[in-house]
């Protein structure tokens, strides 16, 4: 990643995150959720809410058994 470059968050439906380039369109399936800025202010932010780096759905069937 760069660091001259603005980033934003990105989750998907399985409660998935990324970090994209805040100047490209969204690509299909994920949607924007937390801040845009600096490579270490959306990294901090992803660290902090992604907890458990298991699929949703994957979450949901172990839970459920």
């Amino acid at each position: 990643m760069r660091d001259d470059i603005t980033y934003r968050v990105l989750t998907n439906d399985e409660a998935q995150y990324s970090l994209w380039p805040a100047h490209l369109d969204v690509p299909a399936g994920w949607r924007p959720e937390g801040p845009t800025g600096t490579q270490e202010e959306c990294s901090a932010y992803v660290d902090e809410v992604w907890t458990d780096m298991r699929p949703r759905t994957l979450r949901e069937h172990m839970d459920a058994n």
